[in-house]
């Protein structure tokens, strides 16, 4: 297993196989799937403004690639350059939108000029609010700082589907099943964090942010059948 995650953290080629490979599968999951989609219409209405940041929790990461819709734009997501973080660049790649490879021993200050660099062109930034190493379900200081930088509305997104599987992880990943039924949820979260924010002002937006990704995710949860 350490000399498979070592080939692939050197060999883009190799993330791309694995990224085709999951990106068949995830077709195969949303074509034999009966989906319930929430919000997409307003999203699209709100990026024909410009770009917006779109936060999810990391154990809802796996479908956010083939659900954004890139007729209206596109998204960028941060990845690093861990054997899982290529793959998932890789897999962004597949379905069409432009990851960004950043290396952890870049800081948080040039990550936040690629993003502003991304978002000026008009692209849309997402981000896993937990990620990319956790804890689970406890937003992090990037989020609020791109919200903060960018001050353009901030979207939250889950899927969910009534069949999957939990994995064994941090971030309690799931996997959909196929031929079952699922949600969509882009809904816009009530998430205010001024451009000069307080300490105060921060942590408030944390605790924001929180409430209101796991209503989306909730939200996802109920429609797929799940609760």
């Amino acid at each position: 297993m350490s000399n498979f995650r070592r080939r692939l953290e050197k060999s883009p080629a190799l993330a791309r196989v694995i990224a085709t490979l999951i990106g068949w599968y995830l077709r195969l999951c949303i074509a034999t799937s009966k989906w319930d989609v929430h919000g997409v219409d307003a999203l699209e209405e709100e990026l024909a403004d410009g770009p917006v940041l779109c936060a999810l929790w990391h154990g809802r990461l796996l479908m956010i690639a083939p659900h954004w819709p890139r007729r209206a734009g596109s998204l960028s997501c941060l990845h690093d350059t861990a054997p899982i973080g290529r793959a998932a660049g890789a897999l962004q790649a597949y379905f069409g939108l432009q990851p960004i490879e950043m290396s952890a021993r870049r800081s948080n200050v040039s990550a936040s000029r690629v993003v502003m660099k991304r978002a000026k062109e008009g692209v849309s930034i997402g981000i896993t609010a937990d990620g990319p190493t956790g804890p689970g379900f406890a937003v992090k200081d990037a989020p609020l700082e791109w919200a903060r930088i960018m001050q353009r509305p901030i979207y939250g997104y889950a899927f969910a589907t009534k069949r999957h599987r939990i994995l064994k992880t941090w971030d309690s990943m799931i996997v959909p099943l196929p031929f079952t039924r699922g949600a969509i949820v882009f809904d816009r979260l009530d998430v205010a964090v001024p451009r000069k924010a307080t300490d105060d002002q921060i942590e408030a937006g944390r605790n924001a942010m929180t409430t209101e990704l796991n209503r989306v995710t909730a939200l996802a949860d109920q429609m797929s059948g799940v609760t």
